[in-house]
């Protein structure tokens, strides 16, 4: 039997079986998945609030500008001085000037004859009009006025101040400016020219008052200092922000917020180039993980159950990792504050490590390691630093989990060994305490928390979905109260006792030469529940009774034994068995010949081959296709054959165990399973051991004399009052 061939055909076999484009399509998933998490990568820049100190120096990633608010506060201030004093009209002097063109209408008579075509009514409203225009006008310098109107703020009612009207408690307005308000009231319509210019001459010989408007002077400076554009500092990419120990003040927060949203204009998410990238490193990564998984653990890439599993469990990591970050960038509840290194590598190590291998979950971690703290917005060598080491703790603590809530253990022992590393980070920066370590505690005992969590609600999900067998379900079914179980103990005791001893040696057998030891333990509790429907006609059940199989032709009882098979995979269906299980059933018989049976009904036939049909004294099959199975099944064959030994020696049990696997081996029932010659043996010295001190089979001692020894060494008091030499 060569080795490497089988081995290698066994590897085509798998691939012919399975169905390509389900690889293809979890490989297509997977790589989608990374390149998108690569490509969409979250920018962090760190928040500062104002008044506070600064921990660390900071210095700018990229060249960009921020709006300089004190520059900008100065320049408006200096275009708002443009705008000077705005004077009016006093508006009790502007009433009281109407008051007295009213009773000077009413006392003199004269207008009646300097305007024939007007009436009082007329005169009246007039007077109101002009009141309501010398109310609403306002005076100011030739500047102002210029810089109003290249503003394009510039308002009918603003008129050129008087230069004697500063200088004097009261002042004449000019001629121009009566001219503008007639024009005004003219053009309107409203008012005839001839009143217009008579009322106008009973105001215009007025001095009037002027009061400083300083509202509208405030308003006035505050749009013209809006006008002024927003004024921007260049800073390159490599300059100091802020140093270490600095007061945080509102112009280091602008420069923070400009330069994360240079960093965010620079990434140019839609270009070309950048998804070429993302996609090309995906693709690197995926060729060597395939390449380790290949080469290391090939069963992996031909099982599409477990490849599926792993990929999930990879593209739910990566998931999470991304809801994190999107969680803390938006600073939700001021989470980034205290989130400095978010915990996620140890959620797959530990579900890569109980569903499939170590050896897995270590490669896995350590590559998502460096993707997660190169690709997500965190501190790079920090985040890859405690999760690797998270993750290789985790790992530690997950290989002999037995129980589900075991989970929270694993946890625990993850989270004492990350609060060392806190301690070291303080440490690198001189300090020796400070409240960010307490805050770190917390935060990565909340993460391992809520990883626990998820684990065990997530491990029997994905246990069902991807027909995965875990130490935690086998240790579920190893439950001697399990109805299936109870009934096999009641109904049919030699056969439970004889799975109890077949279950030892195939386990010790499977951990010789790292096997699940485990899982053949437990799955060879069920191997013969099929049993159960005819218990009396297996030996073992007998009880040194009647045999039932006198009243049978050999081949009917060869078809009652062979049947115990096809009836425990109905069993196994009806009570939810794993398919695991299942195979195990089918599979420890192999298609092995009921030899005793053939030989009977040969002897009754005269020796005649040829009038013997083997095929029905043959197991169904098929023949073991796993180490486990073909452990089984040398366990199984050597523990039942070992009950007719009379010689229990360790001579005997040898003889046994190498004429039976011999046999196996020649009629061609290892051909599908995967051990080695080297295996086989390991296989068949650890059946012999485990076999013998089932059998109680005592050691003999190399020294014949050493009783002896002992009693006189007792006489002479050496060993004192030990009653017990053995």
């Amino acid at each position: 039997m060569e080795e490497k061939p089988r081995t290698e055909s066994k590897w085509r076999y798998y691939f012919k079986k399975e169905e390509l484009w389900k690889r293809l399509l979890i490989g297509a998933i997977v790589f989608l998945s990374l390149a998108a998490f690569i490509h969409f990568k979250g920018i962090r820049v760190e928040m500062l609030e104002p008044g506070n100190y600064a921990k660390h120096y900071i210095v700018a990633r990229i060249d960009f500008q921020f709006p300089d608010d004190e520059g900008t506060a100065i320049l408006r201030q200096e275009a708002a001085r443009d705008i000077n004093a705005i004077y009016k009209m006093r508006f009790k002097d502007i009433v009281t000037r109407r008051m007295q063109f009213e009773n000077f209408l009413i006392q003199d008579q004269r207008w009646r004859m300097l305007l024939p075509n007007s009436t009082f009514e007329e005169l009246y409203q007039s007077a109101d009009k002009i009141k309501n225009i010398l109310a609403a006008a306002r005076f100011t310098d030739i500047r102002t006025l210029q810089r109003l109107k290249s503003l394009h703020l510039m308002m009918p009612e603003y008129f050129l101040l008087p230069p004697s009207s500063l200088d004097e408690e009261r002042a004449l307005l000019p001629d121009d400016f009566w001219e503008n308000v007639r024009q005004n009231i003219v053009k309107s319509g409203e008012v005839h020219a001839a009143i217009a210019h008579y009322v106008l001459n009973y105001f215009q010989s007025t001095q009037w008052v002027m009061d400083k408007d300083t509202s509208l002077q405030r308003t006035l400076r505050h749009l013209v200092g809006a006008t002024v554009p927003e004024r921007f500092k260049k800073i390159k990419a490599g300059s100091k922000i802020i140093d270490r120990g600095e007061k945080i003040t509102q112009r280091h927060v602008a420069m923070m917020q400009s330069m994360k949203k240079a960093l965010k204009e620079n990434k140019k998410t839609w270009s070309i180039l950048q998804i070429l990238s993302s996609l090309m490193l995906a693709a690197i990564i995926i060729i060597i993980s395939g390449c380790y998984f290949y080469i290391v653990h090939r069963e992996l890439i031909y099982n599409v159950y477990k490849l599926a599993l792993c990929a999930t469990i990879i593209i739910f990591t990566l998931l999470i990792a991304k809801i994190t970050e999107y969680i803390l960038l938006h600073n939700v509840e001021g989470l980034l504050e205290v989130v400095h290194y978010p915990l996620l590598i140890p959620f797959a190590a530990i579900l890569l490590c109980v569903l499939l291998s170590e050896e897995i979950a270590l490669f896995s971690s350590c590559f998502l390691s460096i993707i997660l703290g190169f690709f997500l917005a965190v501190d790079h060598s920090r985040f890859v630093i405690l999760n690797l080491i998270a993750a290789v703790v985790a790992i530690f603590a997950s290989r002999l989990l037995r129980k589900r809530k075991e989970v929270f253990t694993v946890c625990c022992k993850v989270w004492f060994s990350c609060i060392p590393l806190f301690f070291v980070y303080n440490f690198y920066k001189n300090i020796l305490w400070d409240s960010t370590i307490i805050s770190d505690c917390i935060v990565t005992f909340a993460f391992l928390l809520l990883i626990s969590i998820f684990i065990v609600g997530l491990l029997p999900i994905l246990e069902s979905i991807f027909h995965v067998m875990t130490d935690i379900t086998l240790m579920e079914y190893m439950d001697p109260n399990s109805e299936l179980l109870r009934r096999l103990s009641v109904e049919a005791p030699g056969t439970y006792q004889h799975c109890l001893v077949v279950g030892s040696i195939a386990e010790a057998a499977a951990q010789s030469i790292g096997a699940n030891g485990l899982f053949c333990r437990v799955s060879t509790l069920y191997h013969d529940i099929g049993k159960l429907c005819n218990p009396h006609y297996f030996t073992e059940n007998q009880m040194g009774g009647f045999n039932i199989h006198q009243l049978l032709t050999p081949a009917e009882s060869a078809q009652v034994i062979i049947s115990h098979v096809v009836e425990g995979v109905a069993l196994a269906r009806k009570y939810s068995l794993p398919q695991n299980f299942i195979d195990i059933i089918l599979e420890h018989q192999g298609t092995t010949l009921v030899g005793y049976f053939y030989c009977k009904q040969l002897e009754q036939m005269g020796g005649d081959i040829d009038a013997v049909d083997e095929r029905q004294f043959r197991y169904p099959g098929p023949k073991p296709r796993s180490k486990e199975s073909a452990i089984i099944m040398m366990a199984d064959t050597v523990e039942a054959a070992s009950r007719s030994l009379e010689d229990i020696s360790e001579t005997s049990i040898v003889e046994l165990v190498d004429r039976l696997i011999g046999e196996k081996l020649d009629d061609g029932q290892f051909d599908e399973c995967q051990l080695t010659f080297e295996e086989f043996g390991i296989i068949k010295r650890t059946i012999v051991k485990t076999l013998a001190v089932a059998r109680h089979l005592r050691i003999k001692y190399p020294y014949p004399h050493v009783h002896s020894h002992i009693k006189l060494k007792r006489e002479r008091g050496i060993l004192g009052n030990c009653t017990n030499p053995h």
